[in-house]
C-alpha cells in the first residue's frame, strides 16, 4: 500500500469515529485525537524520514493554530481543535487546507439546516450581526453575551465533528474521482 492510501484510510477512520462519537456524546475523546496525531507523525516519518515528520508536524500545527483561534473565541470545543490537529498530522498542510474549506462548507450547510429546523433564523441573523460588530471592536462576543459561548446551554450548537467528517470525506472522494 502507498502512503496516500494508508493516510486516506487513517484519516477516514479518525473522522468517522470522531463524528459518531460527537453525535452520541457531544465529545471527541483525547485517546482518538492523540492516536490520529501519532498515526500521522509515525506514518509520514516511516515513509519519508525527517521530511515526512516535518510535513506531518506542519499539518498538525496548521490545524491546531487555526482552530485554537476559534476555541479562544469560545466558538469551538477543545475536541474539535485536537481533531483538526490530528487530521492535519495525517493529511499535511495542503491537504488540511482542502479539508478546512470543505468542512466550512459542510458546517455551513449543516448549521443552516439546524437553524431552520429549530426555527432560529431571526435570532441567528441577529447573533451574526452582533458577533461581527463585537469582532470589529476587537471584543470576544461571549464576553457581553454568554449565550454565544459554545458551552452555554442556551447556545444553539451542533456537533462540529460531523462537519469535519463530512468535509474530510468530500475531500477524499473528490481526490479519487
Amino acid at each position: 500500500m502507498t502512503v496516500n492510501v494508508l493516510s486516506d484510510i487513517c484519516v477516514a477512520l479518525l473522522v468517522l469515529i470522531a463524528g459518531a462519537t460527537d453525535i452520541r456524546s457531544r465529545r471527541i475523546p483525547n485517546w482518538l485525537t492523540l492516536s490520529g496525531v501519532c498515526a500521522g507523525l509515525a506514518l509520514h516519518a516511516a515513509t519519508a524520514g525527517s521530511t515526512g515528520f516535518k510535513f506531518s508536524a506542519e499539518g498538525m500545527g496548521l490545524g491546531f493554530v487555526a482552530y485554537l483561534a476559534l476555541y479562544l473565541l469560545r466558538a469551538m470545543g477543545a475536541g474539535d481543535v485536537k481533531l483538526m490537529a490530528a487530521v492535519g498530522a495525517i493529511v499535511g498542510p495542503a491537504g488540511w487546507i482542502s479539508v478546512f474549506v470543505a468542512t466550512a462548507l459542510a458546517g455551513g450547510v449543516l448549521a443552516l439546516g439546524l437553524i431552520i429546523f429549530k426555527r432560529r433564523v431571526r435570532q441567528t441573523l441577529w447573533n451574526s450581526f452582533f458577533i461581527v460588530t463585537e469582532m470589529a471592536h476587537f471584543r470576544a462576543p461571549y464576553q457581553r453575551r454568554s449565550d454565544l459561548d459554545v458551552k452555554d446551554p442556551r447556545a444553539l450548537n451542533m456537533p462540529h465533528g460531523v462537519a469535519i467528517a463530512v468535509g474530510t470525506a468530500a475531500v477524499l472522494l473528490l481526490a479519487h474521482v
